[in-house]
């Protein structure tokens, strides 16, 4: 498949006013995979409308992205606060998290690693500027249902 057409695809799921997970499964079959150190900067985050509680639980907190500062130094949570302001929201990510180069699904690629609690975070390309990601962990493993999102370079 070409970048253009993986592109289209994301675009097409993006424009959808709700997908299901197995549309986000086929999606992240055609992507690519990255490299932790591939994927430093300041990204805008945003979900797609699976129904997913997550969903909630990101809007209600403010959610604006991630700040992937060095594969060591990760705020995996950034939200504003009630000034508009950028925070890490540690509170909700409990601490930090790392950046790793993990297999997920038979492949290697950029995992963030949350300090505090069993998450993973897996991503994806979808081009230079767009990663899909994908929420892992024990309850999203136990459940068979994970969280999928989208992150947007915004430096």
């Amino acid at each position: 498949m070409t970048p253009e057409q993986r592109r289209a695809r994301f675009d097409e799921l993006r424009a959808s006013p709700r997908v299901t997970e197995e549309q986000l499964d086929a999606l992240w079959e055609i992507l690519e995979a990255v490299r932790a150190e591939d994927i430093l900067g300041d990204w805008k985050g945003s979900g797609f409308n699976t129904g997913h509680r997550m969903n909630d639980a990101l809007t209600e907190s403010r959610w604006y992205g991630k700040h992937l500062k060095t594969v060591n130094d990760v705020d995996p949570i950034v939200c504003y606060d009630d000034d508009g302001n950028l925070f890490s929201n540690t509170e909700l990510s409990k601490g930090a998290a790392t950046l790793w180069d993990i297999e997920f699904r038979g492949e290697v690629t950029a995992t963030m690693v949350y300090d505090g609690q069993p998450i993973f975070d897996h991503f994806k390309r979808v081009d230079a500027n767009t990663l899909v990601g994908v929420m892992n962990g024990k309850r999203a493993r136990e459940r068979g249902n994970y969280y999928y999102f989208v992150l947007e370079k915004a430096d």
